[in-house]
């Protein structure tokens, strides 16, 4: 088997699926690109209308277009390219069980299941990220350097928000799968009182970190919220700009800031991935 005698991470199934994973992914990077330059077309299009130009507008529709191919033709190899390796991890997992009880057996296919969730969901979500964050900054930086450094510093204070929160998530996300490896064990004592105690355990480890999170992204929030007002204040009374170009910068802003949400969620994701990874590679008669 493809995935035999090796850890399960998800860096080993980049390795081992390289192809299909490299293909989904370079497709995902010729969609993200596309959509990051429709604001930019778009100023385009609004000052050449302005003046009774079309070709701004045709171009616009052609990346439209492309956008719409390529975004269909991803969708429809994703599903197939993933669940081909889902079946692989799945299968593996199972194998390595030995005499698990079946509670942590479904519990571990559950959680090995999010190992390709992250390539299939956040993994292009972060390239999508990269991208639109990069193209922002240069073009932010075109209009005005003032208004890219703005970006770089909300990012800068959002990471180091997420980063303080870290260990809580890592800590919290292994309570919380610990809890999920009992639950067919308990459904299968048919004990009232146990499933109660059990499900009232879930909730409490849930609100912590749901109370977690939100303390995290309002604080994030707030961050960005700033970096959004002083660009639309710097843009409308600093810039000698067109219609067109309040329009880019404003779209480019706020394109920065829903790219920018992605790094913390994705850094969440990868707070529980890490445990779960360590969880379903250790030794079962240890685990």
């Amino acid at each position: 088997m493809i995935l035999k005698d090796e850890p399960l991470t998800v860096a080993t199934l980049i390795r081992k699926f390289l192809r299909q994973i490299s293909l989904t992914w370079l497709l995902t990077l010729c969609e993200t690109t596309l959509t990051a330059l429709i604001p930019l077309f778009m100023g385009f299009a609004i000052d050449g209308l302005l003046k009774g130009d079309m070709d701004a507008l045709i171009r616009l529709a052609a990346i439209l277009a492309g956008l719409i191919v390529i975004g269909v033709a991803r969708r429809v190899y994703d599903t197939r390219a993933y669940g081909t390796i889902r079946v692989a991890l799945g299968t593996e997992l199972i194998g390595r069980s030995g005499n698990a009880p079946v509670s942590r057996q479904n519990a571990r296919l559950g959680m090995g299941r999010e190992l390709v969730d992250f390539l299939e969901t956040e993994m292009p979500a972060v390239m999508n990220s990269v991208v639109q964050l990069t193209i922002a900054l240069v073009i932010l930086f075109t209009f005005h350097p003032y208004l890219s450094y703005a970006a770089m510093a909300s990012a800068v204070l959002m990471i180091l928000i997420y980063w303080a929160f870290h260990g809580r998530f890592f800590r919290l996300n292994g309570d919380h799968n610990h809890q999920t490896e009992k639950q067919v064990k308990i459904l299968e004592s048919r004990a009232p009182a146990r499933l109660l105690s059990h499900l009232d355990r879930l909730r409490r480890i849930e609100i912590r970190l749901s109370d977690t999170e939100a303390f995290v992204y309002g604080a994030i929030f707030l961050v960005l919220l700033a970096f959004i007002v002083f660009n639309l204040w710097f843009a409308a009374t600093h810039l000698a700009a067109s219609v067109g170009t309040i329009f880019s910068i404003i779209s480019y802003s706020w394109e920065f800031v829903e790219s920018a949400l992605v790094l913390p969620m994705t850094l969440q994701g990868w707070s529980r991935l890490t445990e779960i990874m360590q969880r379903i590679n250790r030794p079962q008669e240890t685990a």
